[in-house]
């Protein structure tokens, strides 16, 4: 007799959550997941679009150093002698 009542409670407590609710708290957890989804798929956007402009003013830094720069003998410093 006491094992039917405790199941009755269980059952009904298993029926106040309606099958609407679930489906409204699963839309709400969609949703953002799905908002962190599209912000986190535009950081990445962002983040490739600076990395290539840093890549090219790199890249034109260092041909402005090789025209610029002419070989120096480094070995004639105090450390060497000034051979």
């Amino acid at each position: 007799m006491f094992a039917n009542q405790i199941f009755s409670v269980f059952s009904l407590s298993l029926a106040l959550i309606d099958q609407s609710k679930i489906v409204t708290v699963l839309v709400v957890v969609v949703i953002f997941f799905a908002v962190l989804l599209l912000l986190g798929i535009r950081k990445s956007y962002k983040l490739k679009k600076e990395n290539d402009k840093l890549d090219a003013l790199n890249k034109k830094f260092e041909e402005e150093e090789k025209k610029e720069k002419p070989y120096r003998d480094f070995t004639e410093g105090h450390m060497y002698g000034d051979n």
